[in-house]
């Protein structure tokens, strides 16, 4: 199977893009922070870090100064300063619903907005902006590629991003859009976990078979996969996890039991923010000081502040216990006991503490694997995983993949990609997707190959008509299409209406019948107008909502009338004229904006509507009850 390359800086097309000496980085996108990985002149995984800097990590932060982006440390200097205009854990919010994150909007310093239609992302409002997790991310990804560029004194083009091993197939290709639009070529997605164990050589081997455990716990996050490894193929058996606990809890710990003993009330700490930020970082250093040391002492508002280790175990006993559970629950669900597991990795900053270490060991029974640096290990990984796609590892068989991504077309126009370009094949890939019309009862499918956003720029392989969909209200249909794409690339596409059991099975010509320089022009193109299709797309999803927030307005006000003043629907009508008004245009960020106004105005009217619709019901089973009696 052919492999294709492109030079973004001269756009010629590169035949072979595995030739030796080409750079591909390895990056580590991070919750907390970011890394970047290669391989050096002596051949060996290395992070990359300016001269002046301590350590590797990149604080995965955004700060908007003068409407710019500012990503890293100085970004995370202002998390207290200006906390509104700074993000934090963009990695939380990719591929995810507002109604996932909703419940942690106070973990947020700033607003998320849910998006109305159902299928979309969530948005981040800052100002008048608004900006969906693919987007930020991008900016994250973009001054990666620009520090390794100036550190490395050399054009970067393609890398190897990882992700925790529980991603969907949503999360993963919104990490791909980010690195894309971005402007990098993200030749594979790898599991944080898979890449753990490449930096520590498990899987280079051939001929090896093992069953490991990697334990991963960062600043905000804790997972524990476990891994199949047959032939340098890694399966991921189970993951469990928490994607709200990691070291900042051991921080915030510590925190509460000085605050205490300073008799520091929860009130002084909301409200002096700097203070509660100087106390945080304090007990971050004590946390540090006890992975090496028996006490720490401090001080802090004319207080000393100290703890030992015995203390900082009685404080964290829940915590890591909890860790524990994970992993007892990831054995169940591998269906698997503790004499199976052949090694055992660790990863994450968090690790460093001895009490961890040491739960680690007793519980599986064996000394985990910690040579490596914790914070560095998923990133040195991905650089291997680069050097293998490189082709400079040559004892290992790489998988044929499929060159282009395929997808179907959506509202709108747009591209909704199934099948991401570089996936192993054979693959089977499938998603949801409803009706957009009340009663409708066939469905159109569309299948495309190519990376650009909108279908118009890319390659259309076919397309068919689902008949016999039951009438029913938009929205309500379940119609799941499912690819299937063997190892010889015969694409064959399944689309079933769930609730009516509705199918239809369809093979698409192969979608390897395209010259390699056209497909390297498909996929130049695609990064050259990253941003622009992403300006484009953005701006077709936000009439796509916003179409859709009219046509519920005018629903709502015809079936709620008498319970409405003439000064609500008034209120409701200006408001939706006005944004019927901005869809016309060509400003994203104003039609979020009046989507965001209406649905403010209209909410405590709907709330109003809903307890009138419970009570209703309520008053109705009570009679039904009496009459029964």
């Amino acid at each position: 199977m052919a492999k294709i390359g492109i030079n973004l800086q001269s756009g010629q097309v590169e035949k072979d893009k595995t030739k030796k000496g080409e750079l591909i980085i390895g990056i580590d996108l991070g919750t907390t922070n970011s890394l970047l990985a290669y391989i050096n002149a002596e051949g060996e995984a290395e992070c990359l870090k300016e001269e002046s800097a301590k350590h590797s990590l990149v604080p995965s932060v955004i700060h908007w100064q003068e409407g710019q982006p500012v990503v890293g440390q100085s970004a995370k200097e202002m998390l207290i300063r200006d906390p509104e205009n700074t993000i934090f854990s963009v990695k939380r919010l990719l591929g995810k619903s507002y109604g996932e994150l909703k419940d942690y909007q106070g973990f947020f310093s700033y607003e998320i907005i849910p998006n109305e239609q159902e299928d979309g992302l969530l948005k981040v409002r800052l100002g008048n902006k608004f900006y969906n997790p693919i987007e930020l991310s991008a900016v994250i990804l973009n001054s990666l590629k620009e520090r390794a560029e100036k550190l490395l004194k050399q054009p970067v083009q393609k890398a190897v991003i990882t992700v925790p091993a529980y991603f969907n197939d949503s999360q993963r290709q919104a990490t791909r859009d980010a690195g894309k639009l971005a402007g990098l070529d993200v030749l594979r997605i790898v599991n944080e976990p898979t890449a753990a164990s490449l930096a520590y050589g498990i899987g280079l081997d051939p001929d090896e078979q093992k069953t490991i455990a990697v334990y991963d716990l960062g600043g905000g996050t804790f997972d524990v996969s476990i891994l199949s490894i047959d032939n340098g193929i890694f399966e991921v058996l189970a993951t469990h996890g928490d994607t709200f606990l990691g070291g900042d809890d051991v921080d915030r710990a510590i925190l509460k039991h000085w605050a205490k003993g300073a008799n520091w009330s929860e009130q002084r700490l909301q409200e002096d923010r700097a203070f509660a930020q100087e106390l945080r970082l304090l007990a971050e250093e004590a946390k540090k000081t006890l992975s090496q040391a028996d006490e720490f002492s401090g001080e802090l508002a004319g207080q000393v502040l100290r703890l030992n280790k015995a203390e900082l175990v009685q404080l964290t006993a829940e915590l890591i216990q909890r860790t524990i559970k994970a992993c007892e629950q990831a054995l169940k669900d591998a269906e698997l006991s503790l004499s199976d597991i052949d090694e055992v990795v660790l990863v994450g900053g968090s690790t460093r503490m001895p009490i961890v270490k040491e739960a680690v060991a007793k519980f599986f029974g064996q000394a985990p694997k910690d040579e490596l640096n914790p914070d560095e290990v998923v990133a040195l990984g991905a650089a291997i995983q680069a050097d293998v796609l490189a082709g400079n590892q040559k004892d290992i068989l790489l998988l044929d993949v499929t060159p282009l991504s395929l997808g179907i077309e959506t509202v709108g126009g747009l591209m909704d990609v199934i099948i991401p370009r570089n996936s192993k094949v054979p693959m089977k890939a499938g998603r949801q997707y409803t009706t957009s019309v009340d009663g409708q009862i066939k469905l159109k499918v569309a299948v495309y190959q190519g990376e650009r956003e909108l279908v118009v720029n890319n390659r259309k392989l076919g397309e068919f008509v689902l008949k016999g969909i039951p009438p029913m209200a938009a929205g309500m249909p379940k119609i799941e299409i499912h690819f299937l794409l063997n190892a010889d690339g015969i694409l064959k596409v399944r689309a079933k209406e769930l609730r009516s059991g509705v199918e239809q099975l369809v093979e698409m010509r192969s979608p390897y019948g395209i010259s390699e320089e056209e497909m390297g022009r498909m996929l130049l193109d695609s990064i050259k107008n990253a941003k622009e299709d992403m300006a484009i797309k953005a701006l077709i999803e936000a009439r796509t909502e916003a179409e859709s927030v009219l046509l519920a307005t005018d629903k709502f006000i015809g079936q709620n009338e008498a319970i409405l003043s003439e000064e609500e629907i008034v209120g409701m009508q200006n408001r939706a004229a006005s944004l019927a008004q901005a869809c016309g245009g060509e400003d994203k960020d104003l039609i979020q904006q009046r989507m965001e106004e209406l649905n403010q105005y209209a909410r405590p009217m709907a709330e109003r509507a809903m307890d009138q619709s419970i009570a209703k019901a309520v008053a109705g089973k009570k009679i039904e009850e009496q009459k029964f009696d």
